[in-house]
């Protein structure tokens, strides 16, 4: 895999080899972009669902508003990601896709899964482990979301990020950029923008992170997996029933 390899390539090479013909059906994927500014809706829920995109540079989330007009952040994005899977069996979109930050993202029409789905069984059937693997991640959350305080939900969220971004980013070890506001941390946690600030400052007194500005430092990894009987749903996939292509 050459070095310029897009996030994408990168990310599912990483639970297996991909051959050149795989890495060109998903070069394929990111033939067209598309750059937003920070803060911007791509679509809403209820929208024709007709693109999935893969995530070429920035932040974004996926969210749903609640009854009473808060709202819930559900999904937070990455490069590497592709958006929209889990509503690609939906003729709707189920939740609106919002901007953290300026980002580039590659829209595909689902139609274009047509060649991998038919050509490439053993990309299909990692396509297919991803999404299903985030259905645990999110059983996960829940988890985290329902029963932790608001100290393990953060040191969860940190931890789950990290894993995430450590599959694009190999060299990564302790620390990353959380471009994150205080107020979307809190609707994807489920907590208020004062126990959002009020945990961080404890976390940091405490050393168990180190901030400065949008970085993020983990200090004591291990002590926050204990914490939060956190498991990396992200670092190793079993390929071993893939088929052959």
């Amino acid at each position: 895999m050459s070095e310029t390899s897009s996030c994408l390539v990168t990310k599912l090479s990483h639970y297996m080899p991909l051959s050149e013909k795989d890495e060109e059906r998903l070069a394929r994927l990111e033939k067209s972009e598309r750059s937003f500014p920070a803060g911007q809706e791509i679509y809403q829920g209820g929208d024709e669902n007709r693109n999935l995109y893969v995530v070429k540079h920035g932040w974004a989330f996926s969210y749903t508003d609640l009854p009473d007009g808060r709202r819930q952040i559900v999904k937070i994005h990455h490069p590497g990601d592709i958006i929209g899977f889990p509503d690609v069996a939906l003729k709707h979109a189920t939740t609106t896709l919002r901007t953290v930050e300026n980002v580039c993202l590659c829209p595909f029409p689902k139609s274009s899964l047509d060649e991998i789905l038919r050509k490439s069984p053993r990309l299909s059937a990692l396509l297919i482990s991803i999404a299903l693997r985030d259905h645990v991640v999110l059983i996960d959350v829940l988890r985290a979301m329902g029963r932790m305080s608001a100290q393990e939900r953060i040191s969860y969220m940190l931890l789950d990020l990290l894993a995430r971004l450590r599959i694009t980013n190999r060299s990564m070890t302790d620390t990353f950029r959380l471009p994150m506001t205080q107020s979307q941390i809190a609707d994807y946690l489920g907590l208020t923008n004062v126990y959002i600030s009020k945990t961080f400052l404890r976390l940091e007194r405490e050393g168990f992170i180190q901030r400065d500005q949008d970085q993020v430092r983990i200090l004591k990894e291990s002590e926050m997996i204990e914490l939060t009987d956190f498991h990396d749903r992200y670092a190793e996939m079993d390929t071993s029933w893939f088929p052959q292509d």
